[in-house]
């Protein structure tokens, strides 16, 4: 039996989660937490064989929920999963200790075969996925961006989605003061000088697509 724990700040999705998952006979969803802090704490508690986290949450976010997993249990086998299916977001996920990572676009019964494969010690990344993040350290995207912390990476996102500074701060639990910290941080490594350019910088690397 792979005992999955699901972590997503959105109730709807856990569930539509949970009942794809135990549609299968080796597979049980044993825990889930709406939020990195929570899914800290609850690894600890519960015996699993997988994690399947949202990148995007509230709090400590996604890629530092992966980090501190990571640091205190090396063989904790994670699944990432995202809303964006880039290969930058992919690649940050996969350097901070990830087995795999999937596309929240991508087929419902891939996330089957990914937990399955996780649970085996396996890396899953969606081919086409894979051949772009191949593509890109073969070639080396030289941008900027990837010089970005994983908290200022999640700011750069939601600023380039035109989220003000006040969304933010709501969003991931922070002060304004200290998101407004990360966007000069972020202006003075990207050397843009206004949100409209963070957004255009966003929109080139793949990142965001215009709506």
């Amino acid at each position: 039996m792979i005992r999955v724990m699901l972590v997503d700040d959105h109730a709807v999705v856990r569930t539509g989660f949970r009942l794809l998952l135990e549609t299968a006979a080796d597979v049980r969803v044993v825990a889930e937490a709406d939020c990195g802090e929570s899914a800290c704490a609850k690894f600890d508690e519960s015996t699993l064989d997988v994690v399947v986290l949202d990148l995007s949450m509230p709090g400590i976010g996604g890629l530092e929920t992966i980090k501190r997993l990571r640091a205190r249990h090396r063989d904790a086998r994670l699944l990432a999963l995202s809303a964006h299916d880039d290969s930058m977001h992919a690649r940050r996920a996969l350097s901070q200790g990830t087995l795999g990572f999937l596309s929240k676009r991508t087929a419902p019964e891939t996330l089957l075969e990914a937990v399955r494969t996780v649970a085996a010690g396996r890396r899953y990344i969606d081919p086409q996925l894979a051949q772009h993040i191949a593509l890109a350290e073969v070639g080396g995207t030289g941008s900027p961006i990837e010089t970005l912390s994983g908290r200022e990476f999640e700011v750069f996102i939601r600023l380039a989605n035109g989220e003000d500074v006040q969304r933010i701060a709501a969003a991931l639990n922070l002060s304004a003061s200290t998101v407004g910290t990360h966007l000069y941080n972020l202006k003075q490594k990207l050397e843009v000088t206004n949100q409209a350019e963070l957004t255009l910088l966003a929109m080139r690397a793949g990142l965001i697509y215009a709506k």
